[in-house]
This record gives structure tokens, sequence and C-alpha cells, in this order.
């Protein structure tokens, strides 16, 4: 019971939010603030994507702490991946209608509470679910804190932050892994959910105090398309992240692809027909919103596909031990993460095409590279192949976001970033099942050889796409002056 003294809940309210508007204003008066909101979407993004390759590494472990075979276990990071996906779209639209900073905070929050109980999980399934509610909710961090970064700076400044941005998300998984892999064998898997709570706890709180809303837009949720559109994208993604265990022609696949079409041929029909689309389908129609996507998926199909096959190599074809083999793969993760700044410097002084050009082609001289490497089985070859292909992609992904991001109205950037890190997702499940395909488990260097260059194939077409870019040098493709 509160005394006369005590301040109610709207008076504690209304005092944060104007501590919150000081400190935003002297931010502002230095000249730094979209640095500090850099940085504290940088911060979400990074806590949100550090445990990601722990856990690939302890599915050893947790398989047999719960007694289950690894197939199963293998929904600890299939489960997440689809429904987070199916989900991007509606958490990017939602920013856009209710403002970024309030969907940000409420999915962080939640999803620090979610990695906390992970902590706790009792049995496989408790486990799998708390990892994909964590996925959906923590996936509010994703459209929605670049819609943030991108609503302060101004579009010929975007490349840059999109370069530390692209930094982050490489250098997140390879530091979790470096730091967390001692810690999870000392104290077990669980131990890494405990440190992302603490860790979010933190950049909750530095969220809540630098961020400032962004506009609100006053019309209805597009409730049928985004219905329709998780029926597509559920349907497709299923149908990827199963391929490769039951095979193409497998009726469950057939009968996901054809529920995948149903609800994007839905989609469309019913986007057309909307006052307040979820996704404007005139964005189509800009080079620079659609050659840039089509990159973003070819572009994220060779990485993935070559970062699944890139420890079979090494492991079964080199003979390397597990330990060996990660810290060779921590070339290709270095590589991202150092050149991704320099590639959003590029895009804002060569354009962001030249710097999408650059890099799709330094991507696809890479997995050529590979391929060598395996057919002449030498590591330092295919080693040169791995760091190369990090390079490119860290050169080449912050202009095309960036270019994305331009072509689109701010009041469309959650919509817009949602759509780019949704075709990345599928992008990268295809990837992975056409290259595992085509290796088809043979371990010899001719196999590899084979997946490595349909990788290189589709890095080609990354390229082609990029090059169909529109130079704006600095210009929005949505204003024509």
């Amino acid at each position: 019971m509160t005394g006369p003294s005590d301040p109610s809940p709207i008076e504690v309210s209304q005092s944060l939010g104007g501590l919150r508007k000081v400190v935003i204003a002297r931010l502002e008066k230095r000249g730094n603030y979209s640095t500090w909101v850099l940085l504290a979407a940088l911060a979400g993004m990074f806590t949100s994507t550090f445990p990601i390759t722990i856990l690939v590494v302890s599915l050893g472990a947790i398989a047999r702490e719960f007694d289950a075979s690894e197939t199963t276990v293998a929904w600890v990071i299939a489960g997440p991946m689809l429904l987070s996906a199916v989900a991007l779209p509606l958490l990017g639209k939602l920013g856009d209608l209710y403002g970024h900073r309030r969907i940000f905070l409420a999915g962080y929050a939640a999803a620090t509470v979610t990695a906390g109980l992970t902590a706790l999980s009792w049995d496989l399934f408790s486990l799998i679910g708390f990892l994909t509610l964590a996925a959906v909710l923590g996936g509010a961090t994703q459209p929605t804190s670049m819609a943030l970064i991108l609503s302060v700076y101004a579009p010929n400044r975007r490349a840059r932050a999109m370069g530390w941005w692209a930094m982050t998300t490489a250098g997140a998984p390879a530091l979790g892994l470096i730091a967390g892999g001692p810690l999870v064998d000392w104290l077990g898997w669980r131990i890494v959910f405990v440190l992302q709570a603490g860790f979010s706890l933190v950049t909750l709180l530095l969220a809540a105090v630098v961020l400032s809303e962004t506009t609100r837009q006053r019309v209805r949720f597009d409730v049928a398309g985004s219905l329709t559109l998780a029926l597509a994208v559920g349907g497709f993604m299923f149908a990827l992240g199963r391929g490769r265990e039951v095979g193409l022609l497998a009726p469950s696949i057939g009968v996901s692809c054809l529920i995948g079409v149903i609800g994007l041929l839905l989609f469309v029909r019913i986007e057309r027909g909307a006052d307040a689309p979820l996704l404007p389908l005139d964005f189509f129609g800009r080079r620079n919103f659609t050659a840039p996507i089509l990159a973003t998926a070819f572009m994220s199909a060779a990485y993935m596909g070559a970062f699944v096959l890139a420890p079979l190599v090494l492991i079964d074809l080199f003979g390397y031990s597990i330990s060996t083999a990660a810290g060779i793969m921590l070339l290709r993760t270095l590589s991202l993460t150092v050149t991704s700044p320099v590639g959003g410097w590029l895009g804002g002084h060569i354009g962001e095409r030249g710097a999408a050009v650059l890099g799709a082609g330094v991507m696809t001289v890479a997995l050529v590279v590979m391929v060598g490497g395996v057919v002449e089985h030498s590591v330092a070859v295919f080693g040169f192949g791995l760091a190369l292909q990090g390079a490119g992609l860290g050169l080449a992904m912050p202009s095309i976001t960036a270019s994305i991001s331009n072509a689109v109205p701010d009041k469309d950037l959650g919509i817009a970033s949602a759509a780019n890190r949704l075709t990345g997702q599928t992008g990268a499940a295809f990837g992975i099942m056409l290259l595992t395909m085509v290796y088809g488990g043979v371990n010899t260097g001719s196999s590899f050889g084979r997946a490595f260059a349909v990788g290189a194939l589709l890095s080609a077409l990354a390229l082609a796409a990029a090059a169909f870019m529109r130079p704006t040098y600095g210009r929005t493709e949505h204003d024509p002056g």
C-alpha cells in the first residue's frame, strides 16, 4: 500500500520519460545520438545471436542429457529458425504501425525472460519450446532495430551503419564460440542462457533510455495479408528444412510446397486490393529494392551452403580434429567481421552498387578457389577461399541492405528490413539443402568440388543481381530529387 508521499506508477513513468528526453537531448546536442542508437541496437543483436554457435556444438551433450536422438535434437536449431522466419514480416510491420521502439522493447523484454527460462528446461520439448518462443520474440529485435538505426542515419550514411551491423552479426557467434566453448565444457550448456539473460537485461535498460520512438502509421493492420504470408513462408521454409532429411520427392515436401504456393497466391491477391498492405507490391517494381533482395537471397544461399559443408571438408576429407577445424573456419568469420565496416565505408564512397558488385565478385572467386582447394587436396588453398568468402559477404551486405532501405519511404523501413531478413533466411535454407544434395554424403574432393561449384554459380547470380542495381549516389529511389 503506497503512502501519501510515494510516487504513483504514472508519476514514475513520467519521470523516466523525462529522464530519457534529457539524455536524448544531450546526446543530440553533442552530435552522437545516432551512434548511441547504433550501439543499443547492436547490443541487442549481439545478445540475440551469440548463443547459436555454442548451441550447435552442444547438440551432442543435449542429446545425451535428454536421452534423445540427434535427428530429434536438430529441431533445437530448425524449430526456432522456421518460426522466427514466419514471424519476421509481422514484427517488422507492427513496428511500422505502432512504433519500432515499443515493439523492440516489448519483444526484447519477453525474450530476456524466456532466455532465463530456457536455462531451466526439464526435457527436450521444453527446451525446443523455450528456444522457439525466444527466437520468435527476439525476432522483434531484427527488423525493428534495423529500422531504428536507419531512421537516425541519412541515406548516404546508412551503408556505413550497416557495415557495423554486419560486423556484429558475424562477430557475435564467433566470440560466443571462443569464449563460450570453455564455459560449456566447464559448467554445461545451460550457462549460455544464464549469461544471455544477464546481458539482455543490461541491453534492455540501455535501449529503454537511449531509443526514441519512430513515427507511427495511422492505418489498420493487414491481418489477412499477414496470415497468408505466414502460410506461404511457413510452407516453403518447412519444405526447405525437411528436404535434406526426407528427400524432395517425399509427400510431406510436396504438400508443404503446395501450401506455400497457395499462401503466396492468396497473399498477392489480398495485397493488390488492400488499402494499407502489409508489403506494398509496388516496391518490387523498384530496381533498388528487387535487385538487392535477389542478391541477398543468392549470396545467403552460397555463403550458408558452403558454411555447412566446410567442416565436413576439414574433418572428413582433410582429417582434422573438430577443434582444429573450428579454428580454421574462424578465418571466414574473422574476415567477414573485419571487412564489414570496410564494406560500409566503400558504399558511401563508390556507391552501393559498386560495393555490392565488388563483394559478390569476391565471393564468386572465393568459391572457385574452394573448388580448387578440395580437388587439389590443399588446405592452404581451401583456407584462403574461406577467408575470401567472408570478405566478399562483408564487402557486399552493408550496401545491399542500405539500398533496400533507401528504396522505400521511412515509414516502411520495418517491413523492408523484415523482407530483407526473410529473403536471406530463405536463401540460406535453400543453399544448405541444394549444396548438401549435390555433395551427396560422398567424402571425396570431386563431390565437394561439385557442391562448391554450384555455390559459385549461386554467387554469380548474386553478382548479376547486384550489377542490375541503379546507382543512386546517396539519393533514395523513392525520392526523384
